[in-house]
Parts: structure tokens; C-alpha cells; sequence
């Protein structure tokens, strides 16, 4: 029998993860809006923090730093001079050996010449180069120190050339000759602006081996041989001046007299100016206890410059940045695949709210929400609206009247719903659910036709703007307040004409894209005679609508529009202010209009201040808390509708 073994999918984006969330990530943005943030800085919040099950780019960013200091942290740059040392030593220690029991005047000589040797490694190696060694072992060692630098001194300069260069024979260096040759002479022609896509061909079919990353064109070529250059010359630049001048020495023994010396200088100045944006000048500070040599060292400074990379990307601060930008394969090089996972799905968040048409830009160049955005906030809101009022007791008034005017749309049927089932769509929905079997009719099939009222109403919205909805943390519940009521009248009671006004020091109507993003900034005033005088003119524009005036306020007035147009503002507010705020109730009254106050907060005198409003309007007071306050105004509102 076969077995089957299950396990992640690794080959690209998972294709049975589930799609983005948008709904969630809507909610996010709208109340990161609605509590000021412009929608600019709405998305980027959105993005650092992530969505549930999608890690942010603070925490990738995070993650990218700790990788980076344990790098530092646990490293040192000193590790092909350490094994140079050790090496020497060993050579040292075996000829001596050899030498001790031999009487005669040139083992002396030999040990004269052994105990001679200068204190630095670089040039003891340079003395010995010429000695002839007695013993084999030491003789071994002393060749290991020129293999050695050879593998570090080509693998700093090629990524995984150590693996191809085993050792440093004859062979292999003629093999290196011939490849540094004809590198230097194909970069050369393609810094001139030769075609050399050709010549390129024949270059990787000879010399290939020595170029793991397997790159496609001179170019990708390029591109890799100078960043590991810059990551070489960083490297130096990190150590002391004394380990420079002694790896400086040695590297000029590593090939002997074969010129590969000065074919590998010859490359750096080729590539330096090919590739001068690369970091040739940084340095990094080690101070770890593990010592890694000439090729570990590069690429340590070559992942340090792609970690550096990758936070820059990640942190989005540059012009035009876009998550697309992101290097996702060497976000997965340096972190892992579940972190290539999480990028590539913030990528698409972005991608899709553009796309769908959630975000786009203003003339200004700033970023906005379209009028889907905020309908998709609108309906949230209601949803969170509407259960509100469902708790209270109260169930949502979805049949727009008796009159029973169609509006054309239909919805599943629920408990208490009296509109008539709409035939079509119910049967349907039974052959859908039957899926080619015998048919038969269930509750889950049933839709009815909504209705809607004949009767119309004016709805002003009027909400207090004052900095005190801000610092006792009103704003958003008032705004959310607004985008619910804006949302039903606009779906359910779409020939209902509403008006949002909001008032500060001065009142002026505002579309719900404005009372979305608006801030909230320190304004003396609650001026809500100029805030009824515009309810009344919305009013009077609508003479066949039932007037309703709502008003949100947590502060008594305490400004008033002059003739001039100019707001008077004082505290304790004037009897002039009251005065004037209450002929407007009045005039409002005169129209059909009773005014419903939703006071927030228990201050005595604006308690008493809409006792009097709702006296003289024949109008009602309700003081629902802040968690409340929506539910509160889409219930009056209903209730309005149900009593006309």
C-alpha cells in the first residue's frame, strides 16, 4: 500500500491559505481615521502592527535587529590570523622536535634561526618561506598556513570559492590565474560598453565553478562580485590597524609570485568603479569570542549590509515607498519562511485595498478612503449599531413602512419579518440548495422584498466638535455614530435626506468623508446656535420631508454667530448665547421640528440647558454613555419614522 506523508507547502505563497482580510483590515484603518490619523498614517499603522495571524513590519524589523546584534555580538574578525598563529606554532614546535636530537652545528643553526624570528606572524611567515624544513609534519604546517590563505583570501572575494579552490597547487593557481584574467578583461570591455553578452556565455562555460550564485548576465555578475567586494573592504576597514598590516603581509604569500595579487587589486578597482554606491567606506564592531576568518568575515559583512537593507525596506521611510519593494528571498535568507509568509501577505493588503478601490489619491497627493471605503465603515458601524439596539430590546426596523413601497432589493427572511416573500428569488435559492436533486422548500430559502416609506424626512445631524469630545474620549463614538445613522438612511431610508453638521467655535456641513477624517484640534466654543441655524436651513430646503434634528453635545453653548459672521465665545457662557441658541429651538419648533439631545457627561448646567431645549421644542433628552451613543441615535431615529 502507498503512504502519504503531509506536511507545509514550501514551493511559494501557501495556495489554500485564506484570503486577505479585508473587512478586518477596513475596520482597522477607519478607526485609526476616526481617531485622527490621517488615512496616510492610518495604512502605515496598519502595516507596523499587522493584522491577527500576520505578523507587522515592527516585528519583522525587530526581528532583523536581533539577528543583526547577535552577529556582532558574537563574532570576532580575527580568525585566519588566530589559525596562521596556530599553524606557525605548530610548524615551530615539530622542526625544534626534529632538531633537539641532532648534535650537529646546522641543527644549531636551524635552531639559531627558529629562535630569530620576528614577534609578527606576517613576516615569520615571510623568513620561513625560504627554509628547509627537517621535519615533514612541520614542513606540512607551514604549507597549511599558504592553503589556508589562499581558500580565505579567494573566498573573501568569491562566495563559496573555498569549496571550489581545495588547495593551492600548481594546477589550481594557474586555474585562478586564467579566471581572474579573463574576469578582469570581461568587466573591462563591459565598462567600456562593449556588447559582451557573448562573450559572458563563454566566460561562466569555462570558468562557472568558480561562480555558485550561477548569475545570468554580466550585470548579476557584476552586482555580486561588488557587493561581496564592499563587504571584503567594510571588513578590513573593522579591524585594528595592526591586524590590517599583518593580513596585508600575508595575503601577499598566499599565491607566492603568480600575480594573482594584483589581478584581485585590479578587480577591486574595477568594480569600485562600476559599482560606486556600494558601502566601501563602513565598518561594523565585533566584539564576540567566536573568530571567524577571511570568508566567514566577508559574508558576515555582507549579511550585516543585507539585514541593514531589509530594515530600511521594511521601515517604508522613503519616497514612494511601496511593499513591494521588499526583498522577500532575502527576508527568507535572513529570517525564515513564515517571516517571507507574513511580508508577502502585508504586501497584499496594500495591494488589494488600492486595487479594490478602498484607498486613492487626493489632487493634494495625499491618500483618502473612497466613498466604498467608508460605506464598507458605514455598515460596520450600523452591524455594531444595531446590535446595540437589539440588546436594549429593541429590534431593527427594516420594513421602511406600511405603505409598502418596493425598492427593488430582497433579503433572507427573518423571525417577526412581515413583508411578502419575494417567489423568485425563494425558489431559486431552493434549486441552488438541492443541487440538481429533488426540490423541496426549507426557511433558509425564504426572501422577502424590502418596502419603503412614502413619507420622507429631513435628519440633521448635528455633533459638538469641541476639543472636550476629544479629551474625554467622544470622538470616535461620535464618529462612528455618524457613519452608522449616514450608512442606514443612505441603504434603508435612501429618500430621507440627512445633513451632518458639525460645531466648535463655528458649525459648518460636512459630507461623511470630512467628519471621517476630521482631527480634532483645541477650539475654544460650542457653538450650537450657528449649528441649529443650518438644521433649520436644511429644513426649510426639504417643506414636504418630516423635520428631525438630532444634536450630539456634551457642553452647554458657549458661543454665538454674530450678524457679522464672526463667533462670540465666553465662558461661563452669556445669557446673549443662550438667548439666541434658544430662538433657534424656537424657529425650529415653529417648522415641525422636536429636537432630540443626546447629552454626554453630567454637568448640572447642560443638563438644565436641554431640559429647556426639550421643553420648547417638544423633544426629549436622552444621556446615553459613550458605548451607547450610536445605538441611541439610530433608535430615535427609528422610533421618529415608526411614530410618523
Amino acid at each position: 500500500m502507498s503512504s502519504y506523508r503531509y506536511g507545509r507547502y514550501v514551493d511559494g505563497p501557501d495556495p489554500l491559505a485564506p484570503p486577505t482580510d479585508l473587512r478586518a483590515a477596513m475596520d482597522e484603518l477607519g478607526r485609526e481615521v476616526m481617531e485622527g490619523s490621517s488615512p496616510e498614517s492610518a495604512l502605515r499603522e496598519l502595516l507596523r502592527r499587522g493584522l491577527p495571524g500576520t505578523r507587522g513590519l515592527d516585528d519583522l524589523t525587530a526581528r532583523l535587529w536581533r539577528k543583526r546584534a547577535a552577529i556582532t555580538r558574537r563574532h570576532r574578525l580575527d580568525g585566519t590570523l588566530q589559525e596562521v598563529q596556530r599553524l606557525l606554532q605548530e610548524a615551530v614546535r615539530a622542526e625544534r622536535a626534529a632538531l633537539f636530537p641532532d648534535p650537529d652545528d646546522d641543527a644549531r643553526f636551524r635552531e639559531a634561526q627558529l629562535d630569530a624570528l620576528p614577534q609578527s606572524t606576517a613576516a615569520a611567515v615571510r623568513e620561513l618561506a625560504e627554509y628547509d624544513w627537517r621535519s615533514p609534519r612541520a614542513r606540512e604546517s607551514y604549507e597549511e598556513i599558504r592553503n589556508l590563505l589562499g581558500r580565505e583570501l579567494m573566498d573573501q572575494r568569491f562566495q563559496g570559492m573555498k569549496q571550489a579552490v581545495e588547495s593551492v597547487r600548481p594546477e589550481d593557481v594557474r586555474r585562478i590565474q586564467d579566471m581572474l584574467r579573463d574576469l578582469n578583461d570581461l568587466l573591462a570591455a563591459h565598462a567600456r560598453g562593449e556588447d559582451t553578452a557573448e562573450r559572458f556565455d563563454g566566460f561562466m562555460r569555462e570558468h562557472g565553478e568558480f561562480f555558485p550564485e550561477n548569475p545570468r548576465t554580466v550585470d548579476e555578475l557584476v552586482d555580486a562580485l561588488a557587493a561581496r567586494s564592499a563587504a571584503a573592504q567594510r571588513m578590513m576597514n573593522s579591524m585594528t590597524e595592526q591586524q590590517r598590516r599583518e593580513l596585508a603581509a600575508l595575503s601577499q604569500q598566499a599565491f607566492g609570485d603568480s600575480g594573482i595579487g594584483a589581478q584581485l587589486a585590479q578587480l577591486d578597482s574595477l568594480l569600485q568603479g562600476m559599482r560606486p554606491g556600494e558601502d566601501w567606506d563602513g565598518s561594523a564592531r565585533f566584539r564576540g569570542d567566536n573568530p571567524m576568518g577571511l570568508g566567514e568575515g566577508a559574508q558576515a559583512m555582507a549579511d550585516l549590509a543585507e539585514l541593514d537593507a531589509l530594515a530600511e525596506q521594511l521601515a517604508q521611510s522613503y519616497p514612494g515607498a511601496r511593499l513591494e519593494d521588499i526583498d522577500l528571498e532575502a527576508l527568507v535568507r535572513q529570517l525564515d519562511g513564515d517571516a517571507g509568509v507574513d511580508a508577502r501577505r502585508l504586501a497584499e493588503l496594500e495591494r488589494e485595498l488600492r486595487s479594490q478601490n478602498l484607498l486613492e489619491r487626493a489632487p493634494d497627493g495625499s491618500l483618502r478612503l473612497t466613498p466604498k471605503a467608508l460605506r464598507r465603515l458605514g455598515e460596520t458601524a450600523l452591524r455594531g449599531v444595531i446590535d446595540g439596539v437589539r440588546a436594549q430590546g429593541q429590534r431593527d426596523n427594516r420594513s421602511a413602512g406600511a405603505s409598502g413601497e418596493p425598492t427593488g432589493s430582497t433579503r433572507p427572511w427573518a423571525f417577526g419579518d412581515t413583508e411578502p416573500w419575494n417567489v423568485p428569488r425563494t425558489v431559486t435559492n431552493a434549486v441552488l440548495r438541492s443541487a440538481g436533486g429533488p426540490v423541496s422548500l426549507d426557511v433558509v430559502d425564504v426572501e422577502v422584498s424590502e418596502t419603503e416609506r412614502r413619507s420622507r424626512a429631513a435628519v440633521a445631524l448635528c455633533v459638538d466638535t469641541s476639543w472636550s469630545m476629544v479629551q474625554d474620549g467622544r470622538w470616535v463614538p461620535m464618529k462612528r455614530t455618524a457613519l452608522a445613522l449616514h450608512h442606514l438612511v443612505r441603504t434603508r431610508f435612501r429618500t430621507d435626506a440627512l445633513e451632518l453638521i458639525t460645531f466648535g467655535r463655528h458649525a459648518e456641513t460636512v459630507d461623511i468623508g470630512q467628519l471621517t477624517a476630521l482631527e480634532g484640534v483645541w477650539e475654544q466654543g460650542t457653538n450650537l446656535h450657528h449649528a441649529l441655524l443650518l438644521a433649520g436651513r436644511h429644513v426649510r430646503r426639504h417643506p414636504d420631508a418630516q423635520p428631525v434634528v438630532l444634536v450630539v453635545t456634551d457642553g452647554e453653548p458657549t458661543a454665538h454667530l454674530e450678524a457679522t459672521g464672526e463667533a462670540e465665545f465666553h465662558y461661563p457662557p452669556l445669557d446673549r448665547t443662550l438667548g439666541k441658541t434658544l430662538v433657534e429651538v424656537d424657529a425650529l419648533a415653529r417648522l415641525g421640528a422636536s429636537i432630540t439631545v443626546f447629552r454626554l457627561g453630567d454637568d448640572p448646567r447642560l443638563t438644565r440647558f436641554v431640559d429647556a431645549v426639550a421643553r420648547r421644542s417638544g423633544g426629549r433628552v436622552v444621556a446615553p454613555d459613550e458605548d451607547g451613543l450610536g445605538a441611541a441615535v439610530v433608535s430615535d431615529y427609528l422610533r421618529s419614522r415608526k411614530r410618523r
